[in-house]
């Protein structure tokens, strides 16, 4: 064990915390690494890392003048999303982890687990990362350690979250309780043998134990399923303490608008992965005098405050977004912020500058590229130049809109909710739920039609609650009964109101419905209008949608008859949306709230 076999362990580590201390020796004895490396989040140690990480080929440095401290990975063509098949929640009880996970008993998982991990670093370096979920200084800072064999991995977490000696000395000091976080690439190497740019098996199994809130991750070195203070912690396992703790764990963004009067709404929204959400987290309005903001873009933990009202922070400290779909004439402010560079972008295209691109960056496609794969691309070629789920690697203070509230522990209230996903047909532009229950009721049945952010097939409609779907740590029945509970903490004046949005509706033309991108500003314009009781609206059998003037189309190409048919709620398409809903419900059993049961019912009545 190299290093590990001359030095104790316990003496060389920089911190005294005996659980961690304990847990990691634990570790090096299963995966037998060469050498141990404490994460010090350094600016040198990251400069080394990726050094070596360009030596080794696994990055490409990229032109410093076009984006200063960037590099571009490219991953095992086996490796490019989150492998939900392979994702599993191990509850005590095979009910805890509900009909939405796969399941397998703890004990039997471990003993698999711990085969595959025995001796799985050997060759490697085994990196132990302290990071925080939040603020530091939160009242109750959410902690985790995560352990791995990739300094990709590192070098990502480093801008994904807080990490390194002032989070491990907080550990320390506090005796803190940290989330436990292993992964391995599953790709030893035995003396003399050659590595490869990109290690990885093709045994892949992404665990997560929540009584005991611990994540298990082995032979991807992708994303979601690698850097496990993401999906893994600050969702499945958070939901899990949310339940728990009294609060909520979502895969949301938080925005802040202030309107041409000054005054300043908070909005958080959720959608499936590669549904826009990014671009609405990065507004660019293009309406006058309306002001955007942004606080996070993915994942979002909200906690009743002390006067009953719902306040939302941002536990992350980057952004990792799907690439092909941003760009500088949908998202200029993602591509300010990746243009300062410090990024790390995976599976994108090489320009013949040393540059990035990927399809929607720019509107010129260049004449020549290399490809995600390796391989010489021009416009003719019959294959995307970057893989439909290439990812960039931002620091999220890059941002130029960024909110100052970003940086307060606790967080900002909330004034209203969105659920969105991608339907070609059916669910309308914008629809106000009638209650907070209605509300959980168009999240529990939220829908869309899947893309490339998750390993199978693309283009089926599926049921998504909140966007949650891959993510809930525990059953989903019961996290929709905690929604529903929670709201008994709640002051019932100042909980947010709930809107149900589809930017992706088709017109009787088949083109879009809705211009989209900055234009989604008018949507918010009118939810807030709505919140002030200033917009008009209709009241339909699924909730209120705006009358065809109420939504400002200043400068906009588009009539109020076609805002009418934006949001039509057309009966037929509904009977159909009716029998496919209660088909979903049926799969939660005697664990679906009455709650949401009665929400069905009285859609039934009203459009009956």
């Amino acid at each position: 064990m190299g290093d590990l076999a001359r030095l104790p362990l316990l003496e060389k580590a920089p911190t005294t915390h005996a659980g961690l201390l304990a847990w990691v020796e634990e570790v090096a004895e299963l995966t037998q690494p060469d050498r141990i490396h404490w994460v010090d989040g350094s600016e040198a140690e990251n400069t080394k890392l990726t050094d070596e990480l360009v030596a080794a080929g696994t990055l490409t440095r990229l032109n410093e003048e076009l984006f200063p401290k960037s590099f571009a990975a490219f991953s095992d063509p086996a490796d490019v999303a989150r492998v939900e098949e392979q994702t599993f929640i191990c509850s005590e009880k095979e009910h805890d982890a509900g009909f939405t996970n796969n399941w397998m008993a703890p004990a039997e998982m471990k003993q698999k687990l711990r085969g595959l991990f025995a001796g799985s670093m050997r060759g490697r370096t085994m990196y132990v990362i302290p990071f925080v979920m939040g603020h530091l200084d939160a009242e109750d800072p959410k902690f985790g350690v995560e352990i791995t064999d990739s300094a990709y991995v590192v070098a990502s977490m480093r801008i994904m979250a807080r990490i390194g000696t002032d989070v491990l000395n907080r550990i320390t000091e506090t005796s803190a309780f940290f989330v436990p976080a292993l992964h391995s690439l599953g790709a030893p190497l035995e003396a003399g043998q050659a590595d490869v740019p990109w290690p990885c098996n093709p045994d892949k199994w992404i665990v997560h134990f929540p009584e005991e809130r611990s994540i298990w991750s082995f032979g991807s070195g992708y994303g979601g399923n690698a850097l496990l203070g993401k999906k893994c912690y600050a969702l499945r396992i958070a939901s899990v303490m949310a339940r728990d703790e009294g609060w909520l764990a979502e895969h949301m963004l938080i925005l802040k608008l202030t309107s041409p009067e000054q005054k300043t709404y908070y909005v958080s929204a959720a959608f499936p992965s590669a549904c826009g959400k990014t671009n609405l987290a990065l507004l660019d309005p293009t309406i006058e005098g309306w002001k955007v903001e942004t606080l996070g873009d993915d994942i979002t933990w909200m906690r009743f405050g002390k006067e009953g009202e719902l306040r939302a922070v941002n536990p992350e400290a980057g952004l990792f977004g799907v690439a092909p779909g941003t760009g500088w004439g949908t998202n200029p402010n993602a591509m300010r912020a990746i243009a300062k560079g410090h990024s790390i972008f995976t599976n994108v295209a090489l320009t013949d500058d040393g540059g990035v691109w990927w399809e929607g960056m720019t509107e010129e496609v260049p004449a020549h590229l290399t490809d995600w794969q390796g391989n010489s691309w021009t416009p003719d070629s019959d294959k995307p130049a970057a893989h439909p789920n290439s990812r960039f690697c931002t620091p999220i203070d890059q941002i130029d809109m960024l909110a100052e509230e970003y940086n307060n522990p606790d967080g900002v209230e909330l004034s209203a909710i969105l659920f969105g996903g991608r339907r070609k047909t059916t669910i309308p532009l914008v629809t106000e739920a009638r209650s907070w229950s209605n509300g959980i009721f168009m999240g529990s049945t939220l829908s869309s039609e899947t893309t490339a952010a998750a390993a199978g097939a693309v283009g089926v409609v599926r049921r998504d609650p909140m966007a949650m779907l891959p993510f809930i740590g525990y059953d989903a029945g019961d996290y929709l009964n905690h929604w529903v509970n929670l709201s008994a903490k709640a002051n019932p004046e100042r909980l947010p109101k709930i809107f149900l949005v589809n930017w992706f509706r088709r017109n009787s033309e088949g083109g879009f419905a809705w211009p989209g991108f900055g234009d989604n500003a008018r949507v918010l314009k009118w939810a807030i209008e709505r919140l002030e009781g200033k917009a008009d609206a209709v009241e339909t059998p699924i909730g209120f949608v705006p009358t065809g003037d109420a939504i400002d189309l200043k400068g906009l190409d588009m009539t109020p008859a076609q805002v009418e048919e934006a949001v039509r709620v057309d009966p037929a398409e509904w009977a159909t949306e009716l029998a496919s809903i209660e088909e979903w419900f049926a799969n939660f059993g005697s664990s679906l709230p009455e709650a949401l049961q009665s929400e069905l019912d009285g859609l039934k009545a009203r459009l009956g």
